[in-house]
């Protein structure tokens, strides 16, 4: 999968991905009013507003970017419609050739991780019939608990061509509480770095592996560190632009074929059109607002690579 996902990131020059994390809040009100008349002010409602939203970002950006990244909490907050918003969200994105990576951070062991695994990358066995259930491409995962969380994942990775990005480095101010913890003088993170490495080993697709790892741009030096202690291991850049990752803070991530990583933008494209920048567009012109600010990102990242 990883080697699908690169092919994508040349034929496009775009290490970007678009995190499809809508809110109600983000979400023009003629298409809100639109959702809630047809049905109501509901889970229902809420659901049919955001799949409209969706629509028009991926409608407006599918031709210039590889991959996407809706966050499952999202829509796990809508309840079981928002669920099937996800699903068809996701079927939406592959019909558009797209990547999509599921942001769902799952981690357990045992039964509980291979349900996961299959819920996501994998599928399950129901009679005759082998299903898949969400389907996406990719899944973050958490490594918290070790191998047994792992290994179900990687599992589903090599037999059904998927990958993961396991968490390694967050972007969140906080994840130094944990990750930065040394142990026997080394970085929490780093020991993670570490043991996502020879998971990755199991899973090679090409040079580089279907176990790649969540970086954050937020953290640049660390970044660089982790790029040398990880050579083969995908990046999935979170921090970008709203939470203060600059381009030039992402240049480590890179080889110097441009390869590497790809740089996730949330609200910083899918709520373009509420910023000062992309104001001129308006609330009619949500889905051009996105186009113009991915536009922006490939060539602010483009810049420095």
């Amino acid at each position: 999968m990883i080697a699908r996902l690169i092919q994508r990131i040349r034929e496009t020059g775009a290490p970007v991905c678009v995190g499809l994390d809508p809110m109600l809040s983000y979400i023009p009100n003629q298409i809100l009013e639109r959702a809630f008349d047809e049905k109501g002010e509901s889970l229902e409602g809420a659901a049919e507003a955001v799949w409209q939203f969706n629509r028009g970002i991926i409608d407006a950006t599918y031709d210039l970017i590889p991959a996407v990244k809706p966050q499952i909490a999202m829509y796990e907050q809508f309840g079981i419609p928002g669920l099937s918003v996800y699903e068809k969200t996701v079927r939406y994105c592959q019909e558009k050739a797209l990547v999509v990576i599921g942001d769902a951070k799952r981690g357990d062991i045992g039964s509980t991780s291979e349900a996961y695994a299959a819920a996501h990358i994998g599928a399950v066995q129901i009679g005759a019939h082998t299903c898949e259930a969400f389907g996406t491409d990719m899944v973050t995962v958490n490594p918290y608990l070790g191998s047994d969380g792992i290994r179900p994942f990687l599992a589903a990775c090599n037999q059904f061509d998927k990958g993961i990005f396991v968490l390694v480095k967050t972007s969140n101010p906080s994840g130094s509480e944990f990750q930065d913890r040394l142990i026997d003088g080394t970085p929490l993170y780093a020991h993670v770095a570490d043991q996502v490495v020879r998971w990755g080993e199991e899973s090679m697709d090409g040079d580089w592996s279907n176990v790649g790892a969540v970086v954050g741009a937020t953290y640049p030096e660390m970044l660089s560190q982790l790029r040398v202690r990880m050579p083969h291991s995908f990046f999935l850049v979170p921090g970008y632009g709203a939470q203060g990752g600059t381009a030039e803070d992402l240049r480590a991530a890179f080889d110097s074929e441009g390869i590497g990583a790809v740089v996730n933008s949330s609200r910083g494209i899918i709520a373009a059109w509420k910023k000062d920048r992309y104001a001129a567009f308006g609330a009619m012109g949500f889905a051009e607002a996105a186009r113009q600010a991915v536009t922006d990102m490939i060539a602010d990242i483009r810049r420095v690579l």
